[in-house]
């Protein structure tokens, strides 16, 4: 009999194995008291391989090649840690127990630290906590763009061109959409350190999601505009252009009214040739992206030239300490900042008090980044957050672990417009023809980057000379989300947005 049920439960076992070695484990993580998703969980197997959850609490995490004695740990600051096998995760929601402790639990001296000593101690241990070295990081990289105009107001005033009339002007508007999403994403090694000058990449699968339809529109919209200039305007003349107090002479040439003299033929090439541009990007496609995670981890919080000085010039923000927690078993000071005067962010971060390693910092901007206005045209910066996440590696320092950064601006005009065509060859009026309206625009544009780093393997700076960068990677076109491209890979969960979007047909 005995042997009968250690049988069993061997094919069990082998049964489950085999099972979950084709299958993705998806799930929504929550909190268990309020029923609220919980964004950027850790959730790692055993063999160190894992994801973090997005901010909506969703996340995928490949099983292949585990069996039922792999076990998944999930762990939040201010959670109580779960360790199951894999085999046990079959719901599709998973609730995680807020932790409750007490004071005296976290403390780790008799001396109560104020925020600025606690800083003052981050500051003294970053070179030893975080890891600068050369590694091979197995990670993912995503880039989401959103421009929207927010206002697309005018006043046509005259035009002595017939072409050139309001139900023109209006199908140029309509022509351009309202709003403009894409996203693009690439699964890479990441070859050398955080400098952007010691990278080199080694592309795994790349996607692009975005919609071609606009630019066929405004392209045919051009070819339109071309035919209306070239029949009324001479090639010798040129252009006042006019804008409140302003004026600007522009010849003909530099207003495209030679380009308007293309035949058919020449047009044709003209696309042919803005296909092969977007070609050629596709092909550096890699190189551009490394390019990109570079430049977001020189903002990486520690580094000396990161915008997010909260750290470096720590003495001009206030610290002030507003609870204590434990990540796992670390405990966790929680710090709030803000600025004393003129700086840009605010945010919490959480600090290690163990060894004084900032393990996350969330932030915001407080104010705009940058702002101009003059003579009715408007610029600003308003928007710039982010967190970041580190992990602790068998070293004893800290890796990145996700990354995620989002930057936004407002721009607008508001003043009257005149564009005046004038020739001095012709005889009697030297105005030729004109167009006036009035503009009251604004729109919007953000981008978002987030970095999921799910390994960072030591490796020498003479693996980093010799290695050879591998940089053909395209990514692929999509006019919808795929669910299925990511299959058996790991990746940060899109959210719903990124689920929804479809190109127009």
């Amino acid at each position: 009999m005995r042997k009968t049920i250690q049988l069993a439960l061997l094919i069990s076992i082998l049964l489950t194995g085999n099972f979950l070695k084709s299958q993705e484990l998806n799930a929504s993580i929550k909190d268990a008291n309020s029923k609220e998703p919980i964004p950027y969980v850790s959730v790692v197997l055993s063999n160190k391989k894992g994801v973090i959850t997005n901010g909506e609490g969703k996340f995928s995490l490949s099983t292949a090649n585990t069996t039922a004695i792999d076990s998944i740990f999930i762990s939040c600051i201010g959670y109580n840690t779960i360790a199951q096998p894999v085999s046990t995760f079959t719901d599709s929601i998973i609730y995680m127990k807020p932790k409750t402790i007490e004071l005296r639990e976290v403390l780790v001296s008799n001396k109560n630290y104020t925020g600025e000593e606690i800083i003052d101690m981050v500051k003294d241990s970053l070179e030893k906590n975080y890891n600068k070295d050369f590694t091979r990081k197995k990670m993912f990289f995503r880039e989401s763009y959103y421009q929207g105009f927010d206002k697309t107001n005018y006043t046509f005033m005259k035009s002595t061109i017939k072409e050139l009339n309001k139900p023109f002007i209006d199908s140029i508007l309509n022509a351009v959409p309202k709003r403009d999403n894409s996203y693009s994403e690439i699964l890479c090694d990441l070859y050398g350190n955080y400098n952007r000058e010691n990278m080199k990449i080694d592309g795994i699968k790349a996607c692009k999601l975005y919609d071609e339809k606009s630019e066929l529109d405004i392209n045919n919209l051009e070819e339109k505009f071309n035919e209306i200039i070239k029949d009324n305007v001479r090639p010798d003349s040129y252009f006042k252009i006019k804008s409140g107090i302003f004026s600007t002479k522009v010849d003909a040439e530099e207003m495209g009214v030679a380009d308007v003299k293309k035949d058919s033929t020449e047009l044709q090439k003209e696309l042919e040739k803005r296909k092969e541009e977007e070609r050629i990007r596709n092909v550096g496609f890699a190189t551009h992206r490394k390019h990109t995670i570079g430049r977001q981890f020189e903002n990486l919080f520690y580094m000396d030239d990161a915008k997010l000085n909260v750290i470096t010039k720590s003495g001009r923000y206030n610290f002030t300490i507003t609870d204590y927690t434990y990540w796992g078993n670390a405990p966790v000071y929680i710090l709030n900042f803000e600025p004393k005067r003129g700086e840009d962010y605010k945010g919490t971060m959480y600090v290690n008090a163990d060894d004084f390693a900032v393990i996350r910092i969330d932030y915001e901007n407080v104010k705009n980044l940058k702002s101009i206005k003059l003579f009715g045209i408007s610029y600003q910066e308003h928007l710039a957050n982010g967190k970041m996440i580190f992990a602790k590696n068998e070293n004893n320092t800290y890796d990145l672990q996700y990354l995620e950064r989002e930057t936004g601006s407002k721009s607008g005009i508001n003043r009257p417009l005149k564009i005046i065509e004038k020739n001095k060859v012709v005889k009697g009026r030297n105005k030729q023809n004109e167009l006036y309206v009035k503009l009251d625009m604004a729109f919007t544009n953000v981008i978002k980057y987030e970095i999921v780093v799910f390994d960072a393997e030591p490796i020498t700076k003479a693996d980093f000379t010799n290695f050879e960068e591998k940089k053909g990677v395209k990514p692929e076109l999509l006019r919808k989300y795929d669910p299925e491209f990511w299959k058996g890979y790991n990746i940060i969960e899109p959210n719903q947005a990124i689920k929804e979007f479809t190109a127009e047909e």
